[in-house]
């Protein structure tokens, strides 16, 4: 008879739902999630990312819903977008907050996996 314990995986999806309710107003749609993971792992890796990089990932959406996006993003506190030298530019940094969602994803993980 097969077991009826949950699978590390699906007892991470019911951690990271405890996140989401526990941060009313803080859940992210799937392409505010892509581009949020796209500019965490590129400051991980100590690259620049510019808001015009982002705009440009057809595969997450259109220009304008992308845009949008990232606007939802800075007005949750996720990132924050700082003009170049020059103005011209602005680089996408993700907040101390980001950073924090991330950390408690990692946890979320970590538990799911002990749970074994």
């Amino acid at each position: 008879m097969p077991s009826n314990k949950p699978s590390s995986y699906l007892r991470f999806l019911n951690l990271i739902d405890v996140l989401d309710r526990i941060n009313p107003g803080k859940k992210l749609d799937n392409i505010e999630e892509g581009l949020l993971n796209k500019i965490v792992l590129s400051y991980q890796a100590n690259e620049s990312t510019l808001v015009g990089d982002l705009i440009s990932l057809a595969d997450l959406g259109s220009q304008a819903t992308l845009h949008g996006r990232l606007k939802n993003l800075s007005a949750m506190g996720y990132i924050k977008m700082v003009a170049n030298d020059d103005g011209r530019k602005k680089e996408v940094l993700p907040t101390q907050l980001a950073l924090k969602r991330y950390e408690e994803i990692s946890k979320c993980l970590e538990k799911a996996v002990k749970a074994n």
